[in-house]
């Protein structure tokens, strides 16, 4: 097969999208399939980046387009880099596009799928969407100023893209109902679930240990968060739970990653006086495996109204790592679900700032606990959770695209 992915950011860039999009496209390209990328120049932590405009990857042919470089920051100079992206994506698609062709578009930018189907269409390929969340459904649901007048515009535009896929593959059980409501063919829904980002090896542990003595919490219970610190995820529970525990010298709370809370975050904590809370930068993917051994226990939040709209792909890795897994949000939602019939932690509804903190203070001297909810962790993901299973899957639906 040949296929085309779209999406704005590719290897190196170490974002959660770019880094599921390099796994799968490795594991095709090893399976002997001709694998195309159309991506921008930039990094998604630097977007003064700029990475050479083609490269050859393990066999993967990298096509960098150009884009305005405004960043993440104001959302006038993202929409401009949006708009960049969408133009020059669709000149490249236009050109490398031929009959038969499979173009898997994700969802970095929001709507990207209807630039590729548009080029699908033109030039008789096969549209396949890989959606990691619903938009414009996200915007509305977070209150993104202006989004409320052009929703049905980008709804419909959504849609399109949608009806003229062969395949939609979405990541959670509740974002393929959500789908369904829409879709003129909801037999063309999928479920795939993303995956850990790194397995965990023999020498992380080793390296887990070194880290947790460089960042000073070698000899305290550590509560991680570690990945995108985004609008969609809650942290005002976490924080209460943080000040109720700041009298408690063995605990301390680590953050580790970016996004558009962290300087929230970083107030609350300056305001709090808190010295039982610590941040830290996204870590290379060299060390990603290690970083997420540190914490003893890992939280993992989402407000209750990205419930299907949004699946936490952290969870994945945490579960690689065999870390219990503390959820904060709708304790009836798919993840907390999921945590509940594993029994690898537990969830915490939004504003249970006691029993979050009565919790974690248990699981600070309870280690027989802790051992348990490991031991079930590492469990679901050798059962469940490994990429292997999910990258076969992948294969298995892009060798069925032929016409309908």
């Amino acid at each position: 097969m040949k296929l085309i992915f779209v999406n704005r950011y590719f290897y190196p860039d170490q974002s959660a999208t770019s880094q599921l999009l390099t796994d799968l496209a490795v594991y095709l390209a090893d399976q002997g399939h001709q694998i195309d990328i159309v991506c921008s120049r930039q990094i998604y932590t630097d977007p003064q980046a700029a990475l050479d405009v083609f490269e050859n990857y393990r066999g993967i042919r990298i096509h960098r387009v150009w884009t305005s470089r405004f960043g993440r920051r104001h959302l006038p100079g993202r929409a401009l880099d949006y708009l960049t992206f969408y133009l020059t994506a669709l000149f490249c698609l236009l050109r490398i596009v031929k009959r038969g062709d499979i173009v898997v578009a994700k969802t970095d930018p929001p709507l990207i799928s209807v630039v590729a189907a548009f080029a699908a269409g033109i030039k008789g390929g096969v549209l396949v969407n890989w959606l990691q969340d619903l938009f414009p459904e996200v915007a509305e649901r977070l209150g993104v100023r202006g989004i409320g007048w052009l929703s049905p515009v980008l709804r419909r535009l959504r849609n399109y893209s949608l009806n003229h896929a062969r395949w939609n593959v979405v990541i959670g059980e509740q974002m393929a109902a959500l789908l369904a409501r829409t879709a003129e063919n909801p037999d063309a829904i999928r479920v795939i679930p993303n995956w850990a980002l790194t397995e965990i090896g023999p020498d992380d542990a080793a390296l887990a240990n070194m880290l947790r003595e460089q960042w000073g919490v070698s000899d305290r219970f550590v509560v991680g968060y570690s990945g995108n610190m985004g609008r969609g995820h809650e942290f005002e529970t976490i924080m209460s739970a943080a000040v109720v525990l700041k009298d408690n010298p063995s605990i301390v709370f680590l953050f580790v990653g970016d996004g558009a809370r962290r300087p929230w975050l970083e107030q609350k904590v300056a305001d709090e006086g808190l010295g039982n809370v610590l941040f830290m930068p996204y870590q290379p993917i060299e060390r990603l495996s290690a970083s997420l051994c540190v914490p003893d226990v890992h939280l993992i939040s989402l407000l209750p109204g990205m419930e299907g709209l949004i699946v936490p792909s952290k969870f994945y890795g945490v579960v690689a790592a065999g870390r219990p897994v503390i959820f904060v949000g709708d304790i009836a939602g798919e993840l907390a679900q999921q945590i509940r019939r594993a029994s690898i932690g537990r969830s915490f509804e939004i504003g249970d700032t006691a029993g979050l903190a009565a919790f974690l203070g248990r699981l600070s001297v309870e280690k027989s606990t802790r051992d348990q909810l490991c031991a079930y962790s590492r469990k679901l993901h050798q059962s469940e959770n490994r990429s292997e299973n999910r990258l076969r899957s992948w294969c298995e639906l892009l060798t069925d695209c032929g016409p309908r």
